[in-house]
């Protein structure tokens, strides 16, 4: 008996310490469940399905590993009453329903007995998770479970509800509804049918995409706070990719704030997510060189194509008519391709489909039928007939798709286009045109066979469903929050056998805010990651969400209980990677630089040991670099670089602790030519250098340019002494060197760039194109590293910010779903 109880210590132990996934939880709770036993029915039967469905041994220990994580922070089935609040934070399209699938089946082969999935808020979500609860809980093990629901209907109440919930050995109920009121309203009532037999029922809730319809609802969210409270024995846990309003909850109030435990999932392997396609921004204490761009697979839908294909006002959506535009028809003609592509590997998802969403109005999806079909049967007939000017234009735009993103980095097969073109007939005679959305009766069904489908929709195809075999997207839809524009991204997922051949075609300020989320999506992860190893709980912290100018973090209703963050520069470097390329801005900026070097030569103390084109002034009274950042106009895009804050910020340093009284100001040149030298800047008398060239990003706003990367890591150490440094200078020593050799003094670098900047030659396969930066004047670069403060730093409040987006067509999630009257 003593060595079976020390090895369930053990066990306990392991599982709380593990490393993935991470997770938050509330202090002393009790790790009860220590992994799957040899007399399971459950989780075992589940194992053996994802195993014959091709499944690695590597995968399932993941889901394993993950599951019994979530698992063991529920509390005991045997207590006498608990109510536990928890939330799982996964990715888009990741695997969230296997996790909770795993959950369940653990959870049921210890004791819980009722399980409760709220599935959305549409038909086809809920469907396709009934289905797949089914497939790999119910059928496995068919006479454990009864069922209140199934694929085609949703909850009615049964009569004699003790006949499900009344106490009986290894018999478990399953219930798979939408969050619409009327249907929570009656399973809420049906519990109260049952109440003498709820107390030894113990509940499972999975609130499946937890953030919509569950915060800040008028009718949802009460109703599920009122299921909770007629089980004596519940433990809710939601799940959700974009967990924004959950984090947003007023933890004091009686809701469903996960008080309990955060679970950060990993991403799993082969995952495409915002990050991999859209690269980020830097981090703190992060190699810019590090941080990767995305992969080249976004294409512009040029602005003044967006009218074309989506209404200006909702008053046109009913007479909107849709034209073929350029990059439409590119981008249809590239899907037959890639399926066509898909064919002759053989491999993989044998589904293919392109989703076309441009607006939530069912009138304004209908529109496209008619040249969408046009398009698709005109294109068969000219194949099949041979024509040689339609070839021409499909193999150049195969062979120029196929350059941008090679096969071969993906491990995948290349296809030529002599390879896939004997298919393209069959693929477009195979090719559905589908409109789904909440009017339609032709919808996406992936149950009876292989499927080759353009889906135009919204709302239906914008939340938890999955697309199978996505290969293409056009995406022009204008939203206002960080976690509805996530939620449309059903391109995020798993492209098995065709990794290299996604495509989404959106306008450049999208693909700028998608950037931008990927950004608040890893210091979010990074956050929960931080605090778990400092011993924090979700009741003693709050995740900190970057804002952005143009876009809220979730519904406004959502955020009533937000308030200002606080952040700090101690220890960081900040640099410039945004700018404007008009000559006014450009300017202007140019003479604020030439007025801090001029004064900060005759109040500070040049280096003359500093040299290879470069120039260092060191003692710089700090008045000198405020009255330069206040001066200097900051794009509204570099958030961090925000002069209020950064001299807020030295403000309150220097009452603090006297520390950055003094800075030292570097003048950083360009690396000498090789066929001609580069263009010379004068900063002031004596103080000349190279100009540096920074290409931009492909696809940006031309008036608002990304330039990635300004400052190297030499550049941040330029008045360090580094000589004892061997090998690789990294950020870590850098931060050492500056904390022993210049504890109060932090360093300003100044970069003149080149308004013509070219872009090098680069890996294009493993990074967005580059272009050159086409700016009406040459452009100061700035770059800041600060040292880590002696003391607790002097943070600075971060304001939730907002443009004016009165003459901006925005559409909001559309919850009229939650109204329906669910027969």
């Amino acid at each position: 008996m003593q060595r079976i109880a020390e090895r369930h210590e053990r066990e306990t132990i392991r599982i709380r310490e593990r490393e993935e996934p991470r997770s938050v939880v509330v202090d002393n709770r009790l790790t009860w469940y220590s992994g799957p036993r040899p007399k399971d029915r459950c989780w075992p039967a589940l194992e053996d399905l994802l195993r014959d469905s091709g499944w690695s041994d590597k995968s399932l220990e993941d889901l394993d590993g993950a599951s019994t994580k979530v698992v063991s922070l529920l509390s005991h089935p045997r207590e006498r009453t608990f109510s536990t609040k928890g939330l799982v934070v996964g990715y888009v399209q990741s695997g969230k329903t296997t996790n909770f699938t795993a959950v369940t089946a653990k959870a049921a082969d210890r004791g819980y007995k009722l399980f409760i999935v709220l599935a959305g808020i549409h038909n086809g979500l809920r469907r396709q998770t009934q289905l797949r609860l089914v497939e790999q809980l119910v059928k496995p093990n068919p006479s454990r479970w009864h069922q209140l629901t199934d694929p085609d209907k949703d909850f009615t109440p049964p009569a004699n509800a003790a006949s499900y919930l009344a106490d009986s050995s290894k018999q478990y109920v399953l219930c798979v509804i939408k969050k619409n009121p009327r249907v929570l309203e009656k399973f809420s009532a049906w519990l109260e049918t049952a109440s003498e037999y709820l107390a030894d029922c113990p509940a499972l809730i999975i609130d499946d995409e937890a953030d919509q319809a569950t915060v800040a609802t008028e009718t949802i969210n009460p109703l599920i706070i009122e299921i909770l409270g007629r089980l004596p024995k519940s433990a809710y846990v939601g799940y959700t990719a974009t967990p924004f309003a959950n984090l947003l909850i007023d933890p004091s109030a009686k809701n469903l704030y996960p008080e309990h435990f955060i679970v950060n999932l990993p991403k799993p392997q082969g995952h495409f997510g915002t990050e991999v396609l859209f690269g980020r921004d830097v981090m703190d204490g992060e190699d810019p060189e590090h941080v990767f761009d995305g992969y080249d697979m976004i294409r512009e839908v040029p602005d003044s194509e967006v009218d074309l294909v989506r209404p200006s006002s909702r008053a046109d959506a009913e007479s909107f008519h849709p034209v073929m535009t350029e990059s439409l028809r590119t981008a249809v003609r590239y899907f037959w391709l890639s399926t066509a592509a898909r064919r002759v590997r053989n491999t993989g998802n044998p589904h293919s489909t392109m989703l076309v969403h441009t607006s939530v109005n069912t009138a304004v999806h209908n529109s496209f039928e008619r040249p969408l079909t046009k398009l698709r049967d005109d294109n068969e007939l000219l194949l099949r007939a041979g024509d040689a000017r339609l070839l021409d234009e499909l193999r150049e735009l195969w062979e120029k798709e196929t350059s941008r993103v090679p096969a071969g980095l993906f491990g995948e097969h290349p296809v030529l286009f002599e390879e896939l073109e004997p298919l393209l007939p069959g693929v477009l005679r195979d090719c559905r045109i589908i409109m789904d959305n909440s009017g339609s009766k032709d919808r996406l069904d992936y149950e009876n066979g292989p499927v080759v489908a353009i889906a135009v929709g919204g709302n239906t195809l914008s939340r938890g469903l999955t697309l199978e075999g996505l290969a293409v997207s056009f995406f022009v839809r204008s939203v206002s929050a960080y976690d509805t524009l996530l939620q449309m991204g059903r391109w995020f997922g798993f492209r098995n056998g065709y990794a290299d051949l996604p495509r989404i075609w959106m306008t450049d300020e999208l693909r700028d805010w998608f950037r931008h989320i990927a950004t608040v999506e890893s210091e979010m992860r990074r956050d929960i990651d931080v605090y778990m190893v400092e011993d924090r709980t979700p009741m003693t912290f709050a995740v900190r969400l970057r804002t952005h100018p143009s876009l809220r973090v979730t519904a406004a209703a959502k955020m009533t209980n937000a308030v200002p963050s606080a952040s700090a520069y101690g220890g960081k470097r900040v640099q410039t990677r945004y700018f404007h390329t008009d000559h006014e801005w450009l300017a202007a900026n140019q003479a604020a630089a030439r007025k801090l070097v001029e004064n900060a030569a005759l109040e500070g103390s040049p280096d003359a040991s500093v040299t290879d084109g470069n120039h260092l002034v060191r003692g710089v009274p700090h008045d000198l670099v405020t009255d330069f950042l206040r001066e200097y106009q900051f794009d509204a895009r570099s958030q961090e670089c925000d002069s209020k804050l950064l001299t807020e910020y030295i403000a309150k340093r220097i009452d603090k602790s006297g520390a950055l009284r003094r800075w030292n100001i570097a003048l950083i040149g360009g690396a000498a030519g090789k066929d001609s030298d580069p263009k010379a800047f004068t900063f002031a008398d004596d103080f000349t250098v190279r100009m540096v060239t920074r290409s931009a990003l492909e696809g940006d706003d031309p008036t608002s340019v990304d330039i990635k990367t300004l400052m190297s890591r030499r550049d941040a150490a330029i008045d360090l002494d580094i000589s004892s440094v061997r090998g690789e200078l990294t950020e870590q020593m850098i931060f050492a060197l500056r904390t022993r050799q210049s504890p109060e003094t932090a360093l300003l670098a100044l970069y003149a760039i080149d308004k013509d900047s070219q872009p090098k030659e680069s890996k294009a396969e493993t990074r967005v194109p580059r272009r050159a930066l086409n700016a009406a004047a040459d452009v100061i670069g700035v770059g800041l590293v600060f040292p880590a403060p002696s003391t607790t730093d002097s943070t600075v409040e971060w304001q939730y910010v907002a443009t004016n987006l009165s003459k901006v067509r925005i559409e909001e999630e559309d919850l009229s779903a939650l109204d329906a009257v669910d027969d």
